[in-house]
């Protein structure tokens, strides 16, 4: 992989925020680079349409699923967005 730039701000946002969201155009490596700098964490493609259906379902049990964090991939066609807010805003 190319070194990232952009791997020690991740990696620096993500001891203060619970949610980050990488955005780029397609085939940027956005997914790459966040399967690199997160590697103890799951993997979810929400363009599986089991885990999508299961993700706009019950989005609070989907997201449970990951009490160590996860990297969502392809998102923006599910619903999970306000899960994922109050998911991230629960007490410790």
């Amino acid at each position: 992989m190319i070194p990232r730039q952009a791997a020690s701000t991740l990696q620096r946002l993500a001891k203060g925020f619970p949610i980050l969201a990488v955005t780029g155009p397609r085939q940027s490596g956005k997914t790459t680079l966040c399967k690199a700098v997160f590697a103890g964490k799951a993997y979810v493609s929400l363009e599986n349409p089991e885990q999508r259906e299961f993700a706009e379902r019950d989005p609070r049990r989907f997201l449970a699923r990951f009490s160590d964090g996860a990297i969502l991939d392809e998102v923006q066609p599910a619903r999970v967005g306000k899960a994922q807010r109050a998911h991230a805003d629960r007490p410790a």
